[in-house]
């Protein structure tokens, strides 16, 4: 139930993807230096929960869900390479990249091509966390940057804070049951619709609001809660987390 991307960070993400291409094409890519790029053949009005920005900040409690902000690993089903038979048409992979492939080129694919898509997602992050921190992380919790949860692992480990600290993020749409931690969150990219609501048990509102400012505003979400549903917020993130 997750809103339309906003428009803020939509200009911020395209911007990157942009960016990513443009790094892809000419091959100056810092995360991967030293490294060869084998060539690819183929393809404000308050509610009344919102906190003032002075509120200490409380870590949220509890482990975060499966990782699921993600969007799966854009590689086809089926029987995949094994990593010994993974060459590319021209140029090495190192020893990261080849890591990062395992497990990941379908049979008949260009490992160069599914490698790309990796790097691409490093650019964007890379693009994106110097723009806007919290657009980079809202951007892997709402999934609108797929893959990054591997792609951070096994080509730009110096972003696996990003990682960290969206998985105990909320995207848009209702969240209940271990999926929902109490702490402090602020929203990240909001549009000037935004509005959120918090229940406990049996339905009863602990706490709700709106935002017409677009600019990010401050939640707690209390240990009674058993429901909270976010609505064109975009994401949000977890205040006083490691990362």
């Amino acid at each position: 139930m997750r809103n339309p991307f906003p428009a803020c960070a939509a200009v911020v993400l395209t911007a990157a993807a942009l960016a990513a291409c443009g790094s892809s094409a000419d091959g100056n890519d810092p995360e991967a230096a030293g490294a060869q790029r084998p060539a690819a053949s183929g393809p404000a009005v308050p509610g009344p929960s919102a906190t003032p920005a002075t509120e200490p900040a409380t870590p949220p409690t509890g482990e975060p869900s499966a990782p699921g902000a993600s969007a799966p690993a854009a590689t086809a089903e089926g029987p995949k390479t094994p990593v010994d038979e993974i060459t590319p048409a021209t140029g090495t992979f190192t020893k990261k990249q080849k890591e990062y492939l395992k497990d990941r080129v379908p049979k008949g694919m260009d490992p160069a091509a599914v490698l790309q898509t990796g790097q691409e997602t490093c650019d964007k992050l890379r693009y994106l966390v110097k723009a806007d921190r919290d657009t980079a992380v809202g951007a892997i919790v709402t999934g609108e940057i797929p893959d990054a949860k591997d792609a951070v692992a096994g080509l730009c480990t110096q972003h696996q804070a990003l990682v960290d600290e969206a998985a105990y993020g909320y995207p848009d749409g209702k969240h209940s049951g271990k999926k929902l931690r109490p702490g402090v969150y602020r929203s990240a990219s909001p549009t000037t619709d935004c509005s959120w609501q918090i229940e406990g048990a049996g339905g009863k509102e602990l706490a709700s609001g709106t935002s017409d400012t677009g600019k990010s505003r401050k939640i707690t979400i209390p240990d009674s809660a058993v429901t909270f549903t976010s609505t064109g917020c975009y994401a949000w993130l977890p205040e006083g987390a490691a990362g």
